[in-house]
């Protein structure tokens, strides 16, 4: 009876429902996105400007760092203001006003927008920015005098063209201090040009730069001494006036020396001192407010009409959505409704579903016509399987059976030589019995193997010498040669077994004064055990079934020229089993070689 499915459980409403609400969210996260879009440019049109922020911080900062107080400042905030349009007010900590572009009795914004220190700041981003967070427009005791900038003007003039003999393009840039540095464009290589024209005058410092390092020194002195890191003697520190920072501490060697790095306690020592010395020349810190918005935010409001046009937007895309998800899902269910029909017809009919589409629906209709295909090769393989079977046990049965009939009736006595005939008959079901229980043991994965290291050689003599007279009542010579180093982890009951089919096969395919040779030999990881023989050999056309169960390729199926057709599926089993492959090679009148490729043991001395 065909099965009804739930109408919440059907596809098709499942896809129409994630579709509906994926249109839903994505037309509310439109509507959020276009609300706070023209919000973050309404509040940029009354100078929410994060840039303009920085460039007024960045002015003020500077401001403070080239005056020791703000006396003066009120005339800068006031051009700042009027350029950008913004409402500028600094205070102190206490919030008493020190300049303001706004009215007198004008409420100051509920937060400050940033804090004015110039000897606390990482907001100077300019070319040439410190790294300790001191503003590097901070000079105070370091400003070289006219005389001493007169003078490294000419040192620097003199440097310049020494530089554009050797093809250096340089500049003088001069640094807030007033003392002038080499700059020249980036990528050039002036390693050779500073080693010739290098003579220490210019980056030497002045007699200001060596009074303010040794107060510097002086006053980084107490901390480097709790620190441990007073060596005792006259503490000189590294200058560098070309570096993004040009002080570092270093330990005392000589005067000028560049001595080695110190360690972070030693930096931090000598950066709270530089602090502590150029605080005298900085304006005091100040809070800096920005605009009259921040206290009173934007709101965006939308109108009836843009609300309408909203709703009407949504709606559209909501119901475009909806049908074009349910003509995709009409598409996709039309042949999962095919693949549902035909799986549920009985096994005889073996129907297939046409494929309509390159998709997953396509590729699982392709998978369902090969799942049919294999189903219909599995039960014609069945069906011959049990044919072969009732062939196989019909012939002894019979001659079994003929025989003690005509000894019930008394045709004839039942001498010795009938009983032998009846017990060979016997010994046949028995093989075929045994072979069948081995094939449905490995076909269930219940084989059992009792593994130990197997020395090839050894292996191959024993199968020779079990054979060894059946291939002498044939009139085949049948030979044995192993490596020495081909070893097996292996169980020897079942290897025998294996080799031993294959040799059968072999004597019974051999005319005589015909070779079987069984060998074994060693290649890389693998040992590689063949049995070739000196018979009409196999025809290509019947290769690729020498391992099928029943096979065989005497058509007659006369037990005389073959066997009954298990015995290479077993040889298969076994050697897949061990984790091996089996092959057949043949040509026609030169024999056939069959390849069991096994993986390879060391020998039991050899193992660790």
């Amino acid at each position: 009876m065909k099965r009804r499915i739930p109408l919440r459980k059907r596809l098709l409403v499942r896809l129409l429902f994630v579709s509906a609400l994926i249109a839903v969210c994505s037309v509310a996260a439109t509507a959020w996105l276009a609300v706070t879009t023209t919000t973050s440019a309404l509040k940029e049109e009354q100078g929410q400007d994060l840039a303009a922020d920085n460039s007024i911080l960045a002015q003020l900062s500077g401001y403070a760092a080239e005056h020791p107080d703000w006396a003066g400042v009120q005339r800068t905030v006031r051009d700042l203001a009027a350029r950008t349009g913004r409402r500028i007010a600094l205070t102190t900590a206490e919030r008493t006003f020190v300049a303001d572009s706004a009215p007198r009795g004008t409420p100051l914004p509920p937060r400050p927008a940033a804090t004015v220190d110039p000897l606390h700041t990482d907001t100077y981003t300019e070319s040439g920015a410190q790294l300790s967070g001191i503003d590097p427009r901070v000079v105070g005791p370091y400003r070289v005098t006219s005389k001493e900038r007169d003078r490294l003007d000419a040192l620097a003039a003199k440097r310049r063209q020494c530089y554009e003999r050797f093809g250096v393009d340089a500049t003088v840039v001069r640094t807030p201090s007033g003392r002038p540095v080499l700059s020249s464009p980036e990528g050039t290589d002036t390693s050779y040009a500073v080693e010739q024209c290098g003579d220490g005058q210019l980056n030497t410092p002045v007699p200001t730069e060596e009074r303010a390092l040794a107060g510097l020194s002086e006053l980084a002195r107490p901390c480097l001494k709790r620190a441990g890191l007073d060596l005792g003697g006259p503490l000189f520190l590294t200058f560098d006036p070309g570096g993004k920072d040009p002080f570092s501490g270093g330990y005392p060697m000589s005067k000028f020396a560049r001595p080695a790095k110190v360690g972070q306690a030693a930096q931090q020592c000598v950066l709270s001192a530089r602090r502590t010395q150029l605080e005298p020349y900085v304006a005091p810190v100040a809070e800096l407010f920005l605009g009259i918005g921040d206290q009173n935010p934007s709101r965006f409001d939308m109108s009836t009409g843009n609300k309408a046009k909203v709703i009407g937007a949504a709606g559209l895309v909501l119901a475009v959505t909806v049908a074009v998800t349910a003509v995709v899902a009409v598409r996709l269910v039309r042949p999962l409704r095919a693949l549902t029909a035909a799986a549920q017809q009985p096994p005889e009919l073996h129907v297939r579903v046409p494929v309509t589409t390159r998709d997953e629906t396509g590729i699982l209709a392709e998978a369902f016509n090969d799942l049919t295909e294999r189903r219909e090769r599995l039960e014609a393989q069945r069906k011959a399987m049990v044919s072969d079977i009732a062939h196989e046990l019909r012939s002894p049965l019979t001659n079994i059976r003929g025989w003690l009939e005509v000894v019930r009736d008394g045709v004839v006595d039942p001498d010795p030589a009938l009983l032998a005939s009846l017990h060979e008959e016997s010994l046949v079901l028995q093989r075929i019995i045994d072979d069948l229980q081995d094939l449905a043991a490995a076909d269930a994965g219940t084989l059992r193997l009792h593994r130990e290291p197997l020395h090839a050689g050894d292996l191959l003599d024993q199968v020779a010498a079990a054979h060894r007279v059946a291939a002498d009542a044939a009139g085949v010579a049948l030979r044995a040669e192993a490596d020495d180093s081909a070893w097996l982890e292996a169980d020897p009951v079942r290897m025998r077994q294996a080799l031993g089919n294959l040799v059968s096969n072999a004597l019974r395919h051999t005319p005589a004064d015909g070779t079987v040779t069984l060998a074994a030999r060693r290649e890389g990881e693998d040992v590689v055990l063949t049995v070739t023989d000196t018979g009409p050999g196999i025809a290509p056309e019947d290769l690729p079934h020498v391992f099928d169960r029943f096979w065989r390729a005497e058509k007659s199926r006369s037990r005389r020229t073959g066997g009954s057709g298990l015995g290479l599926p077993i040889v298969r089993h076994l050697v897949a089993a061990h984790g091996g492959t089996a092959e057949a090679a043949s040509e026609p009148g030169r024999g056939a070689v069959f390849t069991l490729r096994l993986p390879a043991a060391a020998p039991p001395g050899d193992e660790p």
